[in-house]
């Protein structure tokens, strides 16, 4: 083999591995109420169908939202 063939070939299979293994997006993780937009504290939270809240009462505002909107 020549010495331009040598460099070639291991630079073939790191392409192919870039290629292979798209970029992951950072997940967000989630700092404001979904109903009312405060911040919500760590000690302070409330968690229901995948997402937080600052209380029950925040959630059952939203959620009655979802379904005027929806009509």
């Amino acid at each position: 083999m020549t010495a331009e063939e040598k460099k070639t070939e291991p630079a073939a299979p790191e392409s192919a591995k870039a290629e292979a293994a798209p970029a992951k997006a950072p997940i967000e993780k989630q700092t404001n109420c979904l109903g009312c937009g405060k911040p919500i504290r760590k000690l302070k939270r409330y968690y229901r169908d995948g997402k937080f809240y600052c209380s029950k009462e925040c959630w059952r505002k939203k959620k009655e939202k979802d379904k005027e909107a929806k009509k």
